[in-house]
């Protein structure tokens, strides 16, 4: 494909055949198509061959290419431009030259431009005749067809000229012009058109075929992140093998400086992984046994032994590569309209370009003034900026996006991205981390602290509540901070007949106590006496949005833990960049009105929904949309995943479950909340070059032409602006690579 037309004429012929859906992206070359029984990937094939282009299978990823230091991956299509374009540029300058400048039309200068000529407008414009009769057997017309067209037909007029007319006089003297001379034909030379104009869109296609290769690098990045081998142990032995051929449950070793080789959990060693290039986070995240850890990401630690818990195609950096190429296939609203667009284009520019041949003979103009501007019709309309305007744009945007951790399903996410003016916050994992922690311990009059702490340790030690993986690593803390001796458990008395009471607490014995450890009914169960000052605090922390947990032993309570669900310590910047960006921001979450308000308070939130069950969140949802807005939807769980589906832009945290990401538009793949205002801000950036795009395409050609048409453009001009037409597209484009995430300081 060449250009926009041609992307579109590919897309209707597919959608033509019977239970095929496709999408056909001129800027990243592809194709994405769904289809059914009784049709095949051969009759796909086959019907883009019938409209006369080609196209093959995506084959596998290859070995990961780096990227060239303009963030280019290496390219021998591309490098064949440049040399065809190099070549071009050598002979034309001499050309344009001598035709400008009269001081340099030595005798027999024109013999000596159609030498240098000759292999431009033949050898260096074969691409544009080659798909120019490929065009014509379809019965089509493309960009190539009016580049083929106007470059024969400039230096077949110079032949002409120079053989059977005037032109090839010796001594003959040719002023070049901007505008028609109205002078008569037979010594009027158009080899400067017929070479400038080839490399003109030469030089427009290599400029526009490196940046689309520029902007298409962040998935060619993504996917070099990918780690090639791992040491996989096998029988207590170290096994190099490519990491294509691992399987869940492997167990495999990282050293520092290594990549991990897939997603897995640590099972043994400390260290710090780099997921910067994943995520955007600058700062390397401690991991410890227990902790999940993604393939791709660098250790800059210690030795790590990994479990494998996703290979292949599941692993997470598999899933974000295929979101991003997803959404750089498919297409926006605004880029089918430019498409349509183009389609019809071509045509009615040759229309045009044949009656404004006809008027000028009509008024009596000579015949080399009619087609000086007919052929400066034919090169001026090409519609390449038009094709490019937004492809470019949204490629750009999205590869941006990913390299940021905002991982965008589709470019039509972008649009509603960019209407978004209300969204709702979960809670639980969004706004805050998802992690319970001991915020204070009240204990009752005569308790030693570090004695609560160890028989509260001990016991929750055998739970897996998060609640009391709170308690076990607030107690581990305290007894690092005193240098107790390690025992059991870190360091925490080991308990025996240990009972969990479903909804109350545990219960179990520690060092001979019997204690429980839980809400207040289970006190009064066991008969035991709550103290008012015990139980003035458990009020206190509910008022205050966390969870209160007695702690009693031999039948008396001796403490009152408080617990809660810490912020993210960027919440507050988030919430503060959403409503600067016109977002009002509503705190939605399944927890008690306390929980929420303390929450909310922290956080600068206003409005806020409490004790909301699924159902309530997809009803609130709607109720927003009744009244008119554009609402968002940010969260982590299963219990947020039928809002995310209901929201007109659905946004997953990275760390949440599948259920969530997978119902989801826009996945933010680092832990921070600020990356959904970055989603917000990139959205509206891009659709602004998007609109500027379009407005200079469509703006170039409604002035271009009538000028053309008036004779006031030469030929070899036009070519000239029909590229740099083209590159400024693309170039604006690539300003988005520029885009920059909120910073770690700002408030918002």
């Amino acid at each position: 494909m060449t250009c926009g037309a041609c992307a579109n004429r590919v897309e209707r012929k597919l959608n033509k055949i019977d239970g095929v859906s496709a999408t056909v992206n001129y800027a990243t070359e592809k194709a994405s198509v769904g289809f059914s029984d009784p049709v095949t990937v051969d009759d796909v094939i086959a019907a883009v061959e019938r409209a006369g282009y080609t196209a093959t299978l995506p084959a596998p990823p290859p070995s990961p290419v780096e990227p060239d230091q303009d963030g280019a991956v290496p390219d021998p299509a591309l490098a064949a431009l440049r040399t065809r374009l190099l070549v071009c540029l050598t002979l034309t300058v001499p050309v344009v030259a001598m035709a400008m400048v009269p001081a340099l039309q030595f005798t027999s200068w024109q013999w000596a431009s159609l030498t240098l000529a000759a292999p431009v407008a033949v050898w260096g414009a074969l691409p544009f005749h080659r798909a120019a009769w490929s065009n014509l057997r379809h019965g089509v017309a493309t960009m190539d067809t009016l580049v083929s067209i106007g470059t024969l037909a400039a230096f077949g007029w110079s032949l002409y000229a120079l053989f059977l007319g005037d032109a090839g006089a010796p001594g003959l003297q040719h002023p070049f012009a901007l505008t028609l001379d109205g002078t008569h034909g037979s010594a009027h030379l158009y080899l400067e058109v017929a070479a400038g104009v080839t490399t003109f869109v030469l030089a427009g296609r290599y400029a526009e075929t490196r940046a689309r290769r520029r902007s298409g690098a962040a998935l060619q990045t993504l996917l070099g992140l990918a780690a090639t081998d791992a040491s996989v142990l096998r029988h207590g032995r170290e096994v190099r093998m490519p990491v294509d051929r691992l399987v869940v449950g492997d167990r495999f070793v990282v050293r520092p400086g290594d990549k991990v080789a897939t997603d897995g959990v640590v099972v043994e060693g400390a260290s710090a992984i780099d997921a910067s290039m994943l995520t955007g986070e600058a700062v390397p995240a401690e991991v410890a046994e227990g902790d999940a850890v993604t393939g791709g990401c660098v250790n800059v630690g210690g030795r790590l032994v990994v479990e494998a818990t996703r290979v292949g195609a599941e692993t997470r950096l598999a899933q974000i590569a295929a979101l991003v190429e997803q959404a750089q296939t498919g297409k926006a609203a605004v880029q089918r309209l430019a498409d349509r667009v183009a389609g019809v284009f071509v045509p009615v520019v040759l229309v045009l370009a044949v009656g404004t041949f006809g008027f000028w003979l009509g008024v009596g103009a000579f015949a080399a003034t009619a087609f000086t501007a007919a052929t400066a019709v034919l090169i001026v309309a090409c519609p390449c900026a038009l094709g490019l305007a937004t492809p470019t744009a949204l490629l750009v945007g999205t590869g941006r996006g990913a390299q940021l951790g905002i991982v965008i399903k589709g470019p039509e996410v972008l649009e509603s991205t960019r209407r978004i003016d209300t969204v709702l916050l979960d809670k639980t994992g969004t706004v805050t981390t998802g992690e319970m922690t001991v915020v204070d311990i009240v204990a009752a009059p005569g308790e030693d602290v570090d004695e609560v702490l160890a028989v509260a340790g001990g016991l929750q030690s055998a739970s897996s509540h998060p609640i009391a993986r709170a308690v076990v690593r607030r107690a581990e803390q305290r007894l690092a901070e005193r240098g107790r001796p390690e025992q059991d458990h870190g360091g925490l008395p080991a308990v025996t007949g240990f009972a969990a009471l479903d909804g109350l607490g545990v219960r179990g014995t520690v060092e001979g106590r019997d204690a429980v450890i839980g809400r207040r009914l289970l006190l009064s169960r066991h008969d035991i006496a709550l103290p008012d000052d015990l139980g003035a605090a458990l009020g206190a922390a509910e008022r205050d949005g966390g969870t209160g947990v007695v702690v009693a032993w031999s039948g008396r309570a001796r403490a009152v833990l408080v617990l809660a669900d810490t912020v993210r310590p960027t919440s507050r910047a988030a919430v503060d960049a959403l409503r600067r960006l016109g977002v009002e921001p509503i705190l939605l979450t399944g927890d008690g009105r306390g929980a929420a308000e303390a929450v909310a308070h922290q956080v600068g939130i206003t409005m806020l929904s409490a004790d909301a069950l699924p159902d309530d969140k997809v009803s609130l949802v709607r109720s927003l949309q009744a009244d008119g807005r554009v609402v968002a939807v940010v969260g982590d769980g299963v219990n947020d995943a039928a809002a995310l589906a209901q929201a007109d832009l659905g946004i997953a945290m990275g760390t949440g479950t599948d259920a969530a990401i997978h119902a989801s538009d826009l996945t933010l793949v680092r832990a921070d909340l600020r990356a959904a205002a970055d989603a917000i801000r990139l959205s509206r950036r891009t659709l602004g070059v998007v609109r500027a795009n379009l407005f200079w395409a469509f703006a170039y050609n409604c002035l271009a032409l009538p000028v053309a048409a008036a004779g006031l453009l030469n030929p070899m001009v036009a070519g000239a602006a029909m590229a740099l037409s083209s590159v400024f597209v693309v170039s604006n484009s690539l300003r988005l690579r520029r885009f920059a995430a909120l910073p770690e300081t700002a408030s918002g």
